[in-house]
């Protein structure tokens, strides 16, 4: 299959969603990505193996995109052949009585891989500058100290909450936590044929409800706080990656690749080497179960 500048997907400063592309220019077969995938995958199931010994390291997988973007999917093909314990997912809903409590990232920070482990947020703390910024009432069931209304969320509100945001992201990857953030990109279109064929697979049926229809209606609005995210939290450091999604076989190689390729250059993540004293004695601890 031929190779894919993964670099064009990457996205360190201010972008326009509208002049990205939702598909490859030149789609590979079906076939190819499958097979491109799971050869990528076992790379990456090798170096988390690699990732657990070492112990110093975690990742976070940072997942977003419109309703139907195929973010679920995405999860299980890219994970599988993982080692299960090394792989956490959270989905983030809407917040518990509970998480209301605290701050918007309390629930987040609780939620971070382990070192040593893989993290996914299917749905990150990204929700709380999109859904909120469309629909800003759900603001106020956070009881924030000067916040008495909708007319109180205003630009400053959000410049604050990105930076917040960054902060966190800051913190964490400072502390050992590898963070990449992926905005699967699909077209307006490709989400209607997507949610019709929930509608006309009986087995799919489930997956959906009628307030799907309703958000869709907010698509240019859903559309302008996916942009204002990631214009104002895209960094050299801590970049977005705007993976075309209308082949959902393409977003998955695409997102593998990419981490594959990040991962691989922490060389230093290796199994640590056995003590000498150890090393040297391991043909008799060999023998010693051999004549058991």
């Amino acid at each position: 299959m031929k190779d894919v500048d993964l670099n064009k997907f990457k996205i360190t400063d201010s972008v326009q969603l509208e002049s990205l592309p939702t598909a490859l220019e030149d789609q590979p077969e079906k076939h190819e990505l499958k097979k491109a995938l799971k050869a990528t995958r076992k790379k990456m199931a090798d170096w988390q193996d690699k990732l657990y010994a070492h112990n110093r390291y975690a990742v976070l997988v940072c997942l977003q995109g419109m309703d139907t973007a195929g973010k679920d999917s995405l999860v299980r093909e890219v994970f599988k052949g993982f080692n299960s314990r090394g792989v956490v997912v959270h989905s983030f809903k809407t917040p518990t009585s509970r998480e209301l409590k605290h701050d918007f990232l309390w629930r987040h920070y609780c939620a971070l891989p382990e070192r040593g482990k893989f993290g996914v947020f299917n749905r990150t703390h990204y929700e709380n500058v999109l859904v909120t910024k469309v629909h800003p009432e759900y603001i106020l069931n956070e009881r924030l100290p000067g916040v008495t209304s909708i007319n109180d969320i205003n630009e400053n509100f959000w410049k604050r909450r990105y930076e917040e945001i960054h902060n966190f992201e800051k913190h964490i990857s400072r502390n050992g936590i590898i963070v990449f953030k992926f905005f699967l990109n699909i077209s307006k279109e490709e989400q209607r044929q997507r949610l019709l064929r929930r509608l006309r697979k009986p087995n799919k049926n489930w997956k959906f409800s009628p307030g799907d229809l309703e958000e869709r209606k907010l698509w240019d609005a859903y559309r302008s706080s996916y942009e204002e995210a990631i214009n104002n939290t895209a960094t050299k450091d801590l970049p977005w990656y705007v993976i075309p999604a209308d082949s959902k076989h393409a977003a998955r190689y695409l997102v593998a690749r990419i981490m594959q390729e990040k991962l691989e250059t922490y060389q230093e993540v290796q199994e640590p080497s056995l003590p000498p004293d150890i090393l040297e004695n391991l043909d008799d601890y060999r023998r010693q179960l051999e004549k058991e």
